[in-house]
């Protein structure tokens, strides 16, 4: 007689939303963490075995098969487990975070590995890495802040750790905020490790997967490198989380669960009994609060890595002030055009960056102050001027310029506001010479910064233009000058977090300079000379910083001072999301009381979004165990509220 063996298999998907955990049966014995295929009414669905269990009292189903023989890592069963209270959402949603898209099938491309390599590169320290590394030797596991300047060289000190955790068998995982600097990393982490496993999203379904399958079944450690999705590969033993830039928003997931990347490595790191090391020159606020107020060790690094590196020479410019202007441009201040030329003359590089895609942000008569604004979600439409076309960057809407205001009829419409594609067509002009290249959202595929970093890196692009993508982690020894189109462009934003991005995209730009012996300049544009942001960013001062903007934080209480649920609803009618959100704020107000405060009811930033009219709630609590069951009973109660458990902006 067979011995039938009987487990409890945790649903992936849509499944898991109404049926989180079914008991099958089985005659093969299959460890927990195995994925297998298993009916579902009349479909077969994926699932992950979770626990073996005593025969039940009904009936079971049989497990169709195994998907993959070697079962998935406890620790990502127990994350799962975690993620899906913490977060308030469902089984099903965090399983098909953690699995890679089809997960069942067989990977047709194999995983590219490189060589190895006969020779190593030698890690040489300075005293202050050295003293880092030190200092990590003597933690066992947890969480460590590594707070060091830009060019500082956090990046040996991440090869170090990574070396250690090697040496004594286990593995390492380094993440980075987006595949921009993918490449940078993988090629210094090549040069010193054997097996270096890479993942991000321009991979394909089958290559990752293909990646996924090869990190899960290697007896040997492993070195993975990727964005935040590589939190979730299936390391066998590992000792070693390292978040570089771990202040950057790219860390937060938007689609949910709405996890962030630090949080749920925290608690990886905890069930792993790992290291756990954040590094940034300009960390989250929240994070180095938490960090001085829980006593974990922060280290410093002050010093830069390169011998005989200066500091660049950094000059505000007041953009009210048109002394600081030529005829040449409107864009460009004298300082940031001498700058320029003397860097062209040298042979050497320049860095223009602005917060901002295509060529203008807002098109508006000038007779009559009509505005044109997308017809789905009432925000401005952006200029794009290469294809003549207005596109609403929210929903996709596109439409011609029009030649009149549809308002007034009056041939007056202006484009007024800086982006990147005017300021390329600004640089073309004046320096036609120079070999320009442009990094934004309407980058090409192919030739994103990843894709021509090694280009960039030799020196061969004079002038670089970018967003948010090139002030973050490169290092190009050709760099001379660093310019800030408009430095104050944020700060407008309605956001608790705007001083703070504020600061810390000025202070990572500037960042690219002053990493070499050559003297370098940052030219630092802006309508707000005296705003704290712009002062300590361009200073690269994150103490001075930090203790002015925590002193707004608590005085109106934003993290690190409470916990945040940000609660948006979508109607058809304003009617409708109006009445939806002054219903909801007033039983929250009935039931919870003084626990919470809430900011609003009211329009959402984005007030119509794709045909709809949003509207939001705030919620605001001491302790976050409230906003989990405010955010579980919201979601339980109707589909039309969208939930986000701490957020890292309003907006």
């Amino acid at each position: 007689m067979l011995t039938m063996n009987y487990y409890e298999v945790s649903m992936v998907g849509s499944v898991g939303a109404y049926y989180d955990v079914l008991t099958y049966q089985s005659e093969a014995t299959l460890p927990v963490g195995t994925v297998v295929s298993v009916p579902v009414g009349q479909k077969t669905s994926l699932g992950v075995i979770v626990r073996k269990v005593s025969r039940p009292d009904f009936d079971c189903k049989q497990i169709v098969k195994p998907v993959i023989d070697t079962p998935i890592p406890n620790a990502l069963i127990k994350l799962h487990d975690w993620m899906t209270e913490y977060y308030a959402t469902s089984s099903g949603m965090v399983w098909q975070t953690i699995l890679p898209k089809r997960v069942a099938v067989k990977p047709r491309t194999k995983l590219a590995l490189p060589e190895k390599s006969a020779e190593r590169t030698q890690i040489l320290l300075n005293d202050e890495q050295q003293q880092a590394i030190t200092k990590i030797r003597q933690i066992s596991a947890g969480t460590i802040l590594l707070h060091g300047v830009t060019g500082s060289g956090k990046t040996e000190v991440y090869k170090v750790a990574a070396q250690d955790a090697i040496d004594s068998g286990q593995s390492a995982l380094i993440l980075v905020p987006e595949i921009s600097l993918t490449t940078q990393l993988v090629n210094e982490f090549r040069n010193q490790f054997d097996d270096v496993v890479v993942t991000h999203s321009a991979m394909t379904d089958s290559e990752r997967n293909a990646a996924w399958r090869h990190i899960l079944t290697s007896h040997q450690p492993v070195v993975v490198i990727g964005p935040r999705s590589a939190l979730f590969m299936p390391i066998q033993n590992l000792g070693l989380i390292v978040i570089d830039e771990c202040h950057e928003p790219s860390y937060k997931q938007e689609q949910s669960p709405r996890c962030h990347a630090i949080t749920v490595a925290s608690k990886l790191a905890s069930l792993s009994n790992a290291k756990l090391i954040l590094g940034s020159a300009t960390p989250a606020i929240s994070d180095y609060y938490l960090a001085k107020h829980l006593g974990k060790p922060i280290i410093t690094m002050n010093k830069l890595a390169v011998n005989g590196a200066t500091k660049p020479d950094v000059k505000i410019v007041n953009l009210t002030n048109r002394d600081n202007f030529t005829l040449e441009s409107k864009l460009f201040t004298k300082s940031l055009l001498d700058a320029i030329r003397q860097a062209m003359k040298d042979g050497r590089q320049t860095l223009l960056f602005h917060n901002r895609r295509g060529t203008a942000n807002l098109a508006i008569c000038e007779n009559c102050g009509y505005t044109l604004a997308c017809p789905n979600c009432y925000t401005p439409l952006t200029l794009h001027g290469d294809k003549f076309q207005l596109l609403c960057h929210l929903c996709g809407h596109t439409e011609r310029p029009p030649l009149k205001c549809p308002d007034c009829h009056e041939p007056s419409i202006i484009y007024k506001g800086v982006g990147t594609k005017q300021i390329e067509e600004e640089a073309n002009k004046l320096f036609p010479a120079a070999n320009i290249r442009r990094f934004d959202g309407d980058t090409l595929k192919g030739e994103a910064v990843q894709d021509v970093y090694d280009e960039l890196r030799s020196g061969k692009t004079d002038i670089i233009i970018g967003t948010q993508t090139i002030a973050k982690g490169l290092d190009l020894p050709h760099l001379a000058v660093v310019g800030v189109i408009q430095a104050d462009a944020g700060l407008a934003l309605p956001d608790f977090s705007s001083s703070e991005r504020t600061f810390q995209l000025i202070a990572q730009v500037c960042g690219r300079v002053g990493r070499h012996e050559l003297p370098t300049t940052a030219i630092i544009q802006t309508y707000q000379p005296q705003a704290y942001a712009v002062k300590y960013g361009s200073n690269q001062d994150y103490l001075g910083f930090y203790e002015q903007e925590i002193i707004h934080r608590k005085v109106g209480h934003f993290p690190p001072y409470s916990y945040m649920l940000k609660l948006t609803c979508s109607y058809k009618t304003e009617q409708g999301a109006i009445a939806a959100a002054q219903k909801l704020a007033s039983q929250l107000r009935h039931n919870y009381g003084q626990s919470i405060k809430l900011l609003g009811p009211a329009p959402a930033f984005y007030e119509r979004l794709r045909g709809q009219y949003c509207w939001q709630i705030v919620v605001r609590a001491s302790k976050r165990t409230v906003l989990t069951k405010i955010a579980s009973q919201v979601a339980s109660s109707t589909s039309n509220w969208q939930i986000e458990l701490d957020p890292i902006s309003l907006i």
